[in-house]
């Protein structure tokens, strides 16, 4: 499976919007470097305590447009807060396996369900349920490195 970088998103702390960036680098056991996690200051952050499922979140640009004909809506790959967006790649496949993207290695942790505080700024009662095992991929950041808009997913 070979999967394309469609966008590279990082914010600075839970209240600020997501930013578009062409690279970003990658640090083990920390996160993705200028983003609001890899400072511990993310929404689900535990000071002190780095967490592997945490470095970094990626989403699939196919089931946010499937959201967008579904619900009739216009959600942009930045409303859902995630760091990379993809296509081309079933990001459930990779729950617990190690996959390649540019130098870095990421291992999928576990899937990123929709979370309330978007359903709630959404204003849509339908997006929990629409967007149930489609909110894209927690994974660990197992060999930093950078990556860009060239980049390619090699599973």
């Amino acid at each position: 499976m070979s999967g394309k970088i469609v966008k590279l998103l990082i914010s600075k702390d839970p209240k600020s919007a997501m930013q578009s960036v062409n690279q970003i680098i990658l640090e083990e056991k920390k996160g993705i470097f200028g983003d609001r996690y890899c400072a511990q200051e993310g929404t689900f952050s535990n000071k002190g305590e780095v967490e592997p499922d945490r470095d970094v979140t990626l989403i699939e640009i196919e089931k946010i447009e499937a959201f967008n004909q579904a619900c009739n809506q216009t959600t942009r790959a930045e409303d859902f807060r995630r760091n990379i967006v993809v296509s081309n790649c079933d990001l459930n496949a990779l729950v617990g396996k190690e996959f390649q993207i540019a130098d870095v290695i990421l291992k999928g942790i576990r899937l990123c369900e929709p979370c309330n505080c978007l359903a709630k700024e959404l204003s849509n009662e339908e997006f929990l349920k629409n967007m149930q095992h489609k909110g894209g991929l927690r994974a660990e950041i197992v060999k930093g490195g950078s990556i860009d808009l060239n980049s390619q997913i090699e599973v």
